[in-house]
């Protein structure tokens, strides 16, 4: 484990006990069962995948511990909307404080803009945070491999699903994934960068998803920068990213996330059609993207939706016929050549 990590864990700890001083897990757990059902993240990723385009999660992070500040300018509800026009699959949202100037606030704001299933992001140690992730309408958790030991990761997997909530299970090398692979947790992301040295080699997530069984969807996390980077991906059958950085550093996130993985392919502009998304002004943009189906209510509903096969941080955080529930992957708010509104 890192010195990062053990730093980052050890404040955790903290953190928790004294969220447990502020509001009892007998609170916590009658809230999180009283909150809406959730939006079918794992569903949602599968369903894009299954209508031939990328699974993008965009990510909402201001800052990190080796970064520093990325984003100066940072406002959720702008950012969370600006993805969502630009055919985001789902959102992933830093919580964690004290290192990345993430907060609980932030998910809230960015669920609120949009329709978009949300990934807490944050080192989730403690069933306490379990139910915390779901009172704040998380549809989906990351748990670390490199964080956990295994009757741990394997008791923290089984909570989120009882309570409806997907899991991303993070590895780094093959002995982690062998690890991930025990427990229930469907959804595998694979991080590109090492722990120890921080290098980033895309081929991390190629030597490992051949080892991810077909019931299981890899997702590839770090180092996603370039159109190159996308098709090789893509060309080695894995087709769900987690990109941040490369959005955060640029003006607008959503123009950065179509020129990545849409207007290559569609040199008029990435795919709009009808359907919703979105919520309020989308900061001038047209709002909208596909959000699969399979909502759940806390308290041990199924996985509904999540049929289909796999496509295919720590680091990190240091055309085909689309379904019914998918409307052509891009609903809008307007029509981009005419600027007409859309109804809702």
């Amino acid at each position: 484990m890192s010195d990062i990590l053990e730093r980052i864990l050890a404040r955790k700890t903290e953190e928790i006990a004294d969220r447990r001083q502020r509001k009892s897990l007998a609170e916590l757990k009658a809230h999180a069962s009283d909150t809406p059902t959730t939006r079918g993240f794992e569903a949602s990723l599968r369903a894009r995948i299954r209508s031939g385009a990328p699974a993008v999660i965009a990510e909402v992070k201001k800052a990190s511990p080796s970064k520093g500040v990325i984003r100066p300018n940072f406002d959720p509800t702008l950012i969370a909307q600006s993805y969502a026009s630009a055919g985001a699959t789902c959102l992933s949202v830093l919580t964690d404080e004290d290192f990345f100037q993430g907060h609980d606030r932030y998910l809230a704001q960015a669920r609120r803009a949009c329709v978009l299933p949300i990934l807490r992001k944050d080192f989730t140690i403690d069933a306490y945070q379990v139910y915390e992730a779901r009172e704040l309408g998380a549809d989906c958790i990351l748990l670390i491999v490199a964080a956990l030991p295994d009757s741990r990761l394997g008791e923290l997997t089984d909570l989120a699903l009882e309570l409806g909530i997907d899991v991303l299970m993070e590895v780094h090398d093959g002995a982690e994934l062998d690890r991930a692979l025990a427990t229930k947790a469907s959804l595998i992301g694979i991080n590109n960068r090492n722990l120890r040295t921080f290098e980033t080699r895309l081929e991390t997530t190629l030597e490992l998803r051949d080892r991810v069984p077909a019931n299981r969807l890899s997702i590839t996390e770090s180092g996603i920068s370039t159109r190159a980077d996308v098709e090789r991906m893509r060309g080695a059958g894995v087709h769900a990213f987690l990109v941040g950085e490369a959005f955060m550093r640029a003006p607008d996130p959503g123009a950065e996330l179509e020129k990545l993985f849409f207007t290559a392919s569609h040199p008029g502009g990435p795919r709009v059609r009808g359907g919703r998304a979105c919520r309020g002004r989308a900061a001038g943009r047209r709002a909208g993207a596909g959000a699969g189906g399979g909502r759940r209510r806390a308290g041990g509903a199924g996985r509904g939706g999540a049929a289909g096969a796999g496509g295919g941080g720590v680091g990190a955080l240091l055309g085909s016929t689309p379904p019914p529930d998918l409307p052509n992957n891009k609903p809008p708010c307007k029509d981009s050549r005419t600027g007409a509104k859309l109804r809702r």
